[in-house]
C-alpha cells in the first residue's frame, strides 16, 4: 500500500446535481408529450387542427426529448459521478463540465423549438438540423475531453468496468452523429444530406441501431456497473464476465443496423449480415443481464424492502427480454410479419421504459439524496408507489401493442381465396382501438409515476443541501 499524494480530494459534484435534476424534469416533459400523441391515436381532434401539435412533429419531440433529453442528462450526470468516485480524481476541467449542462440544455430547448416548427431531416433519432447538431458535437467532444481527462489523472492503476462502458459509449455516439449528421446546408435551417439513396439509409440505420447500442445500452450498462453492486452492497458476480461482455457487445452492435432494412433496396446479403450478428448479439446482451442478476446472490431478500433495488433490478429483467425479442424480431421470416407494425413500437418500449427507464431511476433515487446531504429519498413510501406506477403501466403498454402490432400483421397478409385482400388498411386501423386506449392508460401510469419522481426528488433537494464531498488522501494498491 502507498499513499497518493499528500491533499485531500474534493469531488466536483455541482454538474451532476444539475444534470441529475434536470433528467427528472425532462423525463416528465418528455413523457407527457408521449401521452398526448398516444392520446392523440385513440382521438385525432386532439391535435387541434394545428400543425405544430399534429403527430408527425409531436412524436420526433418526444423521441428526442425522452432518448436525449431525459436519458443524456442521465448519462452525464452518472458518468461524472463514477468516474470521480472510480478513478478517486476529482472531475477534470469542472469549468468545460459545466459548459457540457448548459449546453445540452440549449440543444433540448433547440429542439424543443424547431421540431413542432417543422424544422427536420427527416432521420429517425437524428431530425435535429445543422445549426443544433453542430453544437451537439462540440457538447459531445467537450464531454468526451472532460471524462478521458478524469480516467488519465486517476489515482488507481484499475479503469473500473463500468468507465469502459461509458467510454465506449461516448466515443460510439460522437462518431455515429459526426458522420450520419453530414450534410450540405442551404439555408439557416434547412440542409440535405451528404448521402443518397440506399446510402442515405445504410448510414442513417448503421446510425440509429447504434444509438439504441451504444446511447440506450453502453451507457446505460455502464450505470448499472456501478449502482447495482453499490445499492446491493454486493460485488459485482463475475468481473471476468463483465469485461467479455464488454468487447463481445460493442463488437457486435456496430453490424446489427441492416436489420431495420429488411424487404428494401439494401442489398440481400447486406440485410442478411444484420441479421446473422442481431443473432450474435443476443449472447453479450444475456451475458450482461446474467451477470448483474447473479449479483444478487445472497442478497435476494432486500428486494422485498429496497425499492431502489427493485427499480434495477427489474429493469436488468426488461433488458434480458428485450434482447431476446430484438434479435428474433430481426430474422427476415419474423421481420415480415413485424415490420412497420406496432410490435416493433411495443419492442422499442420495453427497452426504452423497462430498461432505460427504470436503471436511470433506480440510479437517480440512488444518487440524489447523497448529492444533497441527505441519508434517503424524503419519501420511501412515494419510491414505492412509483415503481408499481412504472412498472403495471409498462406491461399494459406493451402487451396491448404486442397484440395489436401481431394482429395487425395478420391481417395486412390475410387474403381471400381469389386472392385479393381480406383487410382494407383502414379496417386494421380500425380494430388497434381498444389497445390504443390501453397503450394510453399504460404510457398516463407511467407519466404519473414520473410526476411522484419528481416531487419527492425536489423534496429531497429543498430538504437537504447542495454538499462538498471531500476525502483525505488517497490510499490505494500500486
Amino acid at each position: 500500500m502507498q499513499t497518493l499524494g499528500n491533499k485531500s480530494l474534493t469531488y466536483h459534484d455541482t454538474v451532476v446535481r444539475q444534470f441529475s435534476i434536470m433528467a427528472v424534469v425532462w423525463g416528465v416533459v418528455g413523457m407527457l408529450v408521449g401521452v398526448i400523441i398516444a392520446a392523440q391515436l385513440v382521438w385525432p381532434e386532439l391535435n387541434f387542427n394545428l400543425p405544430w401539435t399534429s403527430f408527425g412533429r409531436l412524436r420526433p419531440l418526444h423521441t428526442n426529448a425522452v432518448i436525449f433529453a431525459f436519458g443524456g442528462c442521465t448519462l452525464f450526470a452518472t458518468a461524472y459521478f463514477v468516474v470521480q468516485r472510480t478513478c478517486q480524481t476529482s472531475l477534470f476541467m469542472p469549468k468545460l463540465a459545466n459548459f457540457t449542462f448548459w449546453g445540452w440544455q440549449v440543444v433540448i430547448l433547440a429542439a424543443a423549438v424547431s421540431l413542432p416548427l417543422g424544422y427536420t431531416q427527416g432521420k429517425e433519432y437524428a431530425e435535429l438540423e445543422w445549426p443544433i447538431d453542430l453544437l451537439i458535437a462540440v457538447v459531445w467532444v467537450s464531454f468526451a475531453v472532460v471524462f478521458f481527462g478524469t480516467i488519465t489523472q486517476r489515482k488507481v492503476k484499475h479503469i473500473y468496468v463500468a468507465n469502459w462502458f461509458f467510454g465506449a459509449f461516448i466515443i460510439a455516439v460522437a462518431l455515429l452523429h459526426i458522420v450520419n449528421s453530414a450534410a450540405m446546408p442551404v439555408s439557416f435551417m434547412k440542409s440535405y444530406s451528404a448521402y443518397a439513396g440506399v446510402q442515405d439509409a445504410m448510414v442513417q440505420w448503421w446510425y440509429g441501431h447504434n444509438a439504441v447500442g451504444f446511447f440506450l445500452t453502453a451507457g446505460f450498462l455502464g450505470i448499472m456497473y456501478y449502482f447495482v453492486p453499490k445499492q446491493a452492497e454486493r460485488p459485482v458476480y463475475s468481473y471476468s464476465l463483465s469485461i467479455v461482455h464488454f468487447w463481445a457487445l460493442i463488437f457486435t452492435y456496430m453490424w446489427a443496423g441492416p436489420h431495420h432494412l429488411h424487404y428494401t433496396a439494401l442489398p440481400d446479403w447486406t440485410q442478411s449480415l444484420g441479421m446473422v450478428f442481431s443473432l450474435i448479439l443476443l449472447a453479450p446482451s444475456w451475458g450482461g443481464m446474467i451477470n448483474g442478476m447473479m449479483t444478487m446472490s445472497g442478497a435476494w431478500h432486500k428486494l422485498r424492502t429496497d425499492p431502489i433495488l427493485r427499480f434495477l433490478i427489474v429493469s436488468l429483467s426488461f433488458y434480458g427480454m428485450s434482447t431476446f425479442e430484438g434479435p428474433m424480431m430481426a430474422i427476415k421470416t419474423v421481420n415480415s410479419l413485424s415490420h412497420y407494425t406496432d410490435w416493433t413500437i411495443g419492442h422499442v418500449h420495453s427497452g426504452a421504459l423497462g430498461w432505460v427507464g427504470l436503471v436511470s431511476m433506480g440510479a437517480l433515487y440512488h444518487l440524489v439524496p447523497r448529492l444533497f446531504g441527505q441519508k434517503q429519498m424524503h419519501s420511501i413510501k412515494a419510491i414505492e408507489l412509483h415503481f408499481w406506477m412504472a412498472t403495471i403501466g409498462i406491461v399494459l403498454y406493451i402487451a396491448a401493442l404486442w397484440i395489436s402490432g401481431v394482429m395487425e400483421g395478420l391481417m395486412w397478409r390475410a387474403i381471400n381465396p381469389d386472392g385479393t385482400l381480406a383487410y382494407t388498411f383502414v379496417e386494421s386501423v380500425k380494430a388497434k382501438f381498444p389497445y390504443y386506449l390501453v397503450r394510453l392508460v399504460g404510457g398516463g401510469l407511467y407519466l404519473g409515476g414520473m410526476v411522484v419522481m419528481l416531487w419527492n426528488v425536489l423534496k429531497t433537494a429543498m430538504h437537504g443541501q447542495a454538499t462538498v464531498v471531500t476525502i483525505p488522501a488517497v490510499t490505494a494498491h500500486v
